[in-house]
């Protein structure tokens, strides 16, 4: 599965926000539609290194608008990309069928949120690992407490995805360990999402600016999806989406 993204904020650390610019919300939307997406994801929060959080009600301005616009334009399917369960509600009220929580379900009545609407939940690993001795041990055990909570809160087991959250409290070194032991969160019996797009660790590795990398990304979708990952959640998805094609064939042959 390709996740498309489409960041209404002024401040995306990838610079590709759009905010308040309705037909941009909609050009992308078709453009992802074209470039091979199975979902797009619009998010209303930067989660760039230092970000400033953003007040609900001005997420709720940014993301809103975009969710209607591209339920009524968008064949694809939408998913939220926020950590605030009013922000999520009403994304979902609004045409939203999928809640990415980046934030580890910090807001404590996510949950009630997803559950009630019935929607697909993503779990993402988002707590300080750069002391762990084993960081996909910890990722996995972590990832575990937060899908038991899930179900007890009444959310669906089939309904889960979960992420290791690269980027996300993790050292480079700590981004590439994960990606290459990413099968052992198979243990979770869930399906598996990355979001390796333009992450600082490839400028880390290929010494590359903020806007060079592309082909640091491919080699990232590439491992992950060698290693198991059922989804990916990138920028570049026309790029993406083949090496994604290529990789299926090579590491999943029918």
């Amino acid at each position: 599965m390709i996740v498309g993204v489409i960041n209404v904020t002024p401040d995306s650390f990838s610079g590709d926000g759009i905010t308040g610019d309705c037909e941009a919300v909609i050009r992308r939307g078709r453009q992802l539609v074209v470039e091979g997406a199975d979902l797009v994801d619009v998010g209303g929060e930067s989660t760039r290194p230092a970000y400033i959080p953003v007040p609900l009600e001005e997420e709720v301005a940014r993301t809103l608008p975009a969710i209607t616009l591209l339920a009524d334009d968008c064949p694809l399917p939408l998913s939220i990309d926020t950590t605030k369960a009013e922000v999520a509600r009403l994304a979902l009220e609004a045409g939203a069928s999928v809640v990415n929580d980046v934030s580890g379900l910090r807001d404590s009545s996510m949950l009630d949120v997803v559950a009630e609407s019935g929607c697909s939940l993503v779990l993402v690993h988002n707590s300080p690992a750069s002391d762990t001795p084993d960081v996909t041990a910890f990722v996995l055990a972590g990832l575990a407490r937060m899908a038991e909570r899930a179900v007890s809160a009444g959310v669906a087991a089939q309904s889960l995805m979960v992420d290791p959250g690269l980027g996300f409290g993790k050292t480079w070194r700590q981004n590439l360990e994960l990606l290459n032991r990413l099968s052992e969160l198979r243990a979770l019996g869930l399906p598996i999402l990355i979001g390796p797009s333009r992450k600082a660790t490839v400028s880390r590795v290929l010494g590359v600016g903020t806007h060079d990398r592309l082909e640091g990304t491919a080699a990232l979708v590439a491992v992950g999806i060698a290693h198991g990952a059922d989804a990916v959640r990138v920028h570049d998805c026309l790029q993406m989406h083949r090496v994604a094609q290529m990789m299926d064939e090579v590491a999943r042959p029918v």
